[in-house]
């Protein structure tokens, strides 16, 4: 963008100057000699065309310099955002080598770039001033002929100058736009992008009061990644609105799936989603979402402070309402001892925070939205057990009265459901109470001996 900006700001200025004095001093040299000045409009050409030619090498040169320190700055900032991971691998050296080579190879592109640059410049001055010299020696020609005066021949060299002057100013103008625009490329694919998702031309309004039914009919869906392998294959779950259903079954049943087509993240390829009534695939995206709250297993935290981050939830909210919904969340002991209490800066992904701490300001964040629909992904999975019982009693709180879908590889989480939805390979392969499921066996009954007996078994 500070290229872009160089060549719309300042670089269009110094154009625009230089074209008037080109123009003028190319209506003097007319004036002057028009036999001459016919010699330098037809050497124009020669001049031009190398230039134009040259100008395409520094674009493309430029978007390479781009991609390069694109690339640099993606990976510092990937390695500083997990920086104790990396300490804790050891792999500081490896690491420092890898962004030295990053480095390396930026500063080269970019070396190649400015060196191709200058020689676009060198190349307008040779061409230039040869094309000076030429007209020199026939003007000389001239003199000595007797077709035109010493005099003459100064001043129209003078306006020469002036020309080429103009001329080199120009090309040094067009080497800055073809930079700004090998940087503009790039730019522009970002903003050409199109969201997956998009509202239709005419979204449906969702059914109002919210009750926060859902309904899943018939789903078939697969990732774009993985466009032969079905994720959900013919799923049907109907959730009456503030029944509590828990998803359990094993890793890649496609649990996680359920709740990516609920927030409309992706549209099912067979089948429809439902909420209260009404097919999301008809309505926007945005309406959709705002009827639901989300709170996942790693939540996000912004570096920002923390009434900030529970404010995401609703920007309108009031103070008094962000103290309320941390309240809620049992998260306003541990608030108001930091440093400036709610006001606190809380740093990048909630650092300064432990992890059932950063949970309980994503669940006020999610009370404070006060959506119907509530999403639990793994919420509790990566808790100590103190942790763990601070954010249940949280939980409890905040499920009342909503329709909640509940993600849990750790089934002792799950047991108090209105019912568990067991998924294995897509599909429902049973469904019931915790009493009930154990009692008939199967997948549930295995997954609940593992965990609560396994142990003991060993």
């Amino acid at each position: 963008t500070t290229l872009i900006q160089t060549a719309v700001g300042s670089s269009v200025s110094i154009a625009l100057r230089n074209l008037v004095m080109l123009a003028g001093g190319l209506v003097m040299l007319a004036i002057t000699s028009p036999a001459l000045t016919g010699l330098v409009l037809v050497a124009i050409p020669a001049v031009v065309l190398p230039l134009l030619l040259m100008g395409r090498s520094v674009r493309q040169w430029s978007r390479k310099s781009q991609d390069r320190v694109a690339d640099t700055a993606a990976y510092a900032s990937e390695a500083l955002g997990a920086v104790q991971t990396v300490q804790a691998f050891t792999h500081e050296v490896h690491d420092r080598a890898r962004f030295h080579e990053a480095v390396e190879l930026s500063f080269k592109t970019a070396a190649r770039r400015i060196l191709v640059r200058a020689l676009l410049t060198c190349l307008a001055i040779v061409l230039v001033f040869s094309a000076i010299v030429g007209v020199l020696w026939f003007g000389a020609h001239q003199v000595l002929a007797g077709n035109m005066t010493f005099g003459e021949l100064s001043q129209f060299m003078l306006y020469a100058i002036l020309v080429a002057g103009s001329f080199g100013a120009l090309s040094e103008v067009w080497a800055e736009i073809n930079q700004a625009a090998g940087a503009s490329e790039r730019l522009g694919e970002i903003l050409a992008i199109r969201p997956v998702i998009e509202a239709p031309a005419n979204p449906v309004t969702l059914p109002k009061p919210a009750l926060g039914s859902v309904q899943f009919d018939a789903v078939s869906f697969s990732y774009p990644s993985r466009p032969d392998t079905f994720a959900l294959h013919g799923f049907s779950l109907a959730i009456n609105p503030g029944e509590t259903v828990a998803l359990v079954g094993p890793s890649g049943a496609g649990k996680s799936t359920v709740l990516q087509l609920l927030q409309r993240f992706y549209d099912p390829q067979i089948g429809r989603v439902l909420i209260d009534g009404a097919d999301i695939r008809l309505a926007s995206p945005q309406a959709v979402r705002e009827r639901i709250a989300v709170v996942s297993q790693d939540p996000i935290i912004f570096g920002t402070s923390v009434a900030e981050n529970i404010r995401y939830g609703r920007p309108d909210a009031s103070l008094d309402d962000i103290k309320a919904a941390a309240a809620a969340a049992q998260a306003s002991g541990f608030i108001e001892a930091l440093p400036q209490g709610i006001d606190t800066l809380i740093g990048e992904r909630g650092v300064t925070l432990s992890g059932g701490q950063r949970q309980r300001i994503a669940m006020a964040r999610a009370l404070l939205r006060n959506a119907p629909i509530l999403l639990l992904d793994e919420a509790t999975s990566a808790l100590d057990a103190e942790s763990e019982r601070d954010v249940q009693i949280a939980l409890e709180r905040i499920m009342q009265g909503r329709t909640c879908i509940v993600i849990a590889h750790r089934l002792a989480t799950v047991q108090r459901a209105d019912r568990i939805v067991v998924i294995e390979a897509g599909q429902i392969v049973s469904q019931g109470t915790h009493a009930e499921l154990l009692q008939r066996g199967g997948l549930y009954a295995r997954l609940a001996a593992l965990q609560f007996h396994g142990l003991a078994a060993e």
